[in-house]
């Protein structure tokens, strides 16, 4: 019972940062690649922009996690159901065939379930303190999990909102700049076929620190015939703690047949995020 408290520990950890083929397991190959030495900022980014798109709305896939935090290392699986533009839904299982808890993320809302102490958190993400200071929501997420890039408080990033963007061009990565208040968003990019490596969150804080969300893909796989990531790695540092999150995707279909809206049953608990940590630090 132990392994499943942490484990209930680091899905809400894990809340404040964020959230019909086999896939492969070799990464897929870039077949196309472009000469970017004459390549300017404008031509870079739409080559970027075209890199990432998918033509599935639909994402689902089974998921094995691994989760560090502190000295604890802990194996975990699950599934992930992506609806693109309506929701993000995350499951962990124990014992391979129980669900232990659930986060699910609309465009207005993040729902916590924890079905081992049965009480769950609803809340918009402004009431999250990090989704909020990071300017993290729905489309973030999205981004995040579909290897995009991304503009806070925009739903798309289209052709004419490239110019937002800034870059540094050279060599076999280039890096790709946002920069809004207190956040600088930035994405590495392989310079030849306009692939996100990785993307970087970072809040600046004079007086509590800095905090900073590292989202790395090392593996691209396939679905539906169109590149889609398979393995990520996520980092999450504050001043206080990091958090490290491998997330493995397998068996990745666009399959639609699922209910997009969880039920909480009447019996469960609600409870704010303070507390349910709490309840839960208490237990160990």
């Amino acid at each position: 019972m132990k392994s499943i408290r942490f484990m209930m520990l680091l899905l809400m950890a894990a809340s404040l940062v964020f959230t019909s083929c086999k896939t492969p397991k070799k990464a897929v190959t870039e077949s196309q690649t472009v000469d970017t030495d004459s390549m300017g900022q404008k031509e870079f980014l739409h080559m970027v922009q075209a890199s990432t798109v998918q033509r599935a709305r639909c994402v689902s896939s089974k998921v094995k996690f691994t989760v560090e935090m502190g000295p604890q290392r802990l194996n975990l699986t699950g599934n992930l159901r992506m609806y693109r533009d309506d929701v993000i839904r995350l499951q962990l299982m124990a014992f391979g065939f129980v669900e232990a808890g659930r986060m699910e993320f609309t465009q207005d809302e993040v729902l916590i379930v924890d079905r081992i102490n049965k009480q769950y958190i609803k809340a918009p993400y402004r009431y999250i303190d990090f989704l909020r200071n990071s300017g993290i929501n729905f489309h973030t997420l999205q981004a995040l999990f579909w290897n995009e890039l991304f503009i806070p408080g925009m739903e798309t990033v289209e052709t004419k909102d490239l110019g937002h963007f800034s870059t540094d061009l050279g060599g076999d990565e280039a890096v790709i700049y946002l920069e809004r208040g207190k956040i600088n968003y930035s994405w590495l990019a392989d310079q030849k076929t306009g692939r996100i490596k990785m993307t970087n969150i970072m809040y600046r804080d004079p007086y509590e620190g800095n905090s900073q969300l590292n989202w790395n893909y090392d593996e691209i796989g396939s679905l539906n015939g169109k590149p889609f990531p398979n393995f990520m790695k996520v980092t999450l540092t504050t001043p206080k703690k990091e958090v490290k999150i491998g997330i493995r995707l397998s068996y990745m279909t666009s399959d639609d047949q699922w209910e997009r809206r969880s039920t909480v049953s009447a019996n469960y608990r609600e409870v704010n995020i303070d507390e349910l940590l709490r309840r839960i630090m208490s237990s160990f």
